[in-house]
């Protein structure tokens, strides 16, 4: 079972492209589920054909017990790990039946992403101070790269030195499906890039070997947790009185070029949205703006 259950992850890897975080959590989902079925079968089970759907249906109880600390939308994702584990194992021929078939998630309140109004991005964006060293012309690079791009932040860690076009100012990033969506810098973004890359980024680089575009201070790629940090020590910095993260910048991204009247299509292009209806969510909260602002 456990064999069967890496080889799950490994599609997942090799097929759909998830990132190491996504396959984490698939891994601690569906092996946490292998140990109730286990502890709870009162024996070794050999195949996961043996588990019904009310050894799946007991699990949900299981959680949704008072005991537990599980949030109903923990909940919704590993019940959707062990939907999709299922699909895949009828699909491999390894079950005849598939016990999720019946399974209902738990309902999720969807809750609207955090944003920062754009007198607060402004400041997040002159927070890192004028003098030009590699460490300043790094950063106000980044935060002015997520905030205008609206890119993840594993890709913009892994942007390499190939993927910049400088003289069309244009950023290539490959999406999940293994193809390269090109996305346009503004030309203030574009003359810091360039800044960054001729005068802050070889002083930063320790091997011409290295091919990362952001380094950290020993010349290595620059970490996801090293780019958190940096936007939350600016953040303190500015004076924001709210957690601003990597996702903040590109949710704040979305609705402020919504407000300006960018087409939504446009939208889900550039933050590389796979299905549009991910995209819809900023509609609702351009419409909350509208309605939260003062009268004139």
């Amino acid at each position: 079972m456990e064999e069967q259950l890496l080889a799950f992850l490994s599609h997942l890897q090799q097929e759909y492209r998830y990132s190491e975080n996504t396959i984490a959590a698939y891994r601690n989902d569906l092996s946490q589920f292998l140990e109730y079925v286990e502890s709870h079968s009162g024996s070794k089970l050999s195949d996961w054909s043996a588990v019904g759907e009310e050894d799946i249906e007991a699990y949900l109880t299981y959680m949704k017990h008072k005991d537990q600390p599980y949030a109903s939308s923990t909940i919704a994702r590993k019940v959707a790990a062990i939907k999709s584990f299922y699909n895949y194992l009828a699909a491999e021929g390894i079950v005849s039946d598939n016990p999720t078939i019946d399974i209902d998630s738990p309902k999720v309140k969807k809750r609207l992403p955090q944003t920062l109004s754009p007198a607060e991005v402004e400041r997040l964006l002159e927070s890192p101070s004028n003098i030009n060293t590699p460490k300043n012309l790094r950063d106000v690079t980044l935060l002015n790269i997520l905030y205008e791009t609206g890119m993840r932040v594993t890709e913009v860690v892994s942007i390499q030195m190939e993927d910049v076009d400088l003289k069309h100012a244009i950023l290539s990033s490959p999406t999940r499906q293994g193809e390269a969506r090109e996305i346009p810098l503004e030309d203030s973004t574009q003359a810091l890039l360039v800044e960054y890359i001729t005068e802050g980024r070889p002083q930063l680089a320790k091997s011409k070997a290295e091919r990362a575009l952001f380094l950290n201070h020993r010349g290595e790629k620059l970490t996801r947790q090293g780019l958190w940090l940096i936007i939350k020590g600016y953040a303190r910095q500015a004076g924001l009185n709210t957690e601003v993260t990597p996702h903040t910048l590109r949710h704040s991204f979305a609705v402020h070029r919504l407000n300006k009247g960018s087409k939504l299509e446009d939208i889900q292009h550039l933050l590389g949205h796979a299905n549009i209806s991910t995209t819809q969510i900023y509609t609702q909260m351009e419409q909350v703006e509208e309605e939260e602002a003062p009268a004139t």
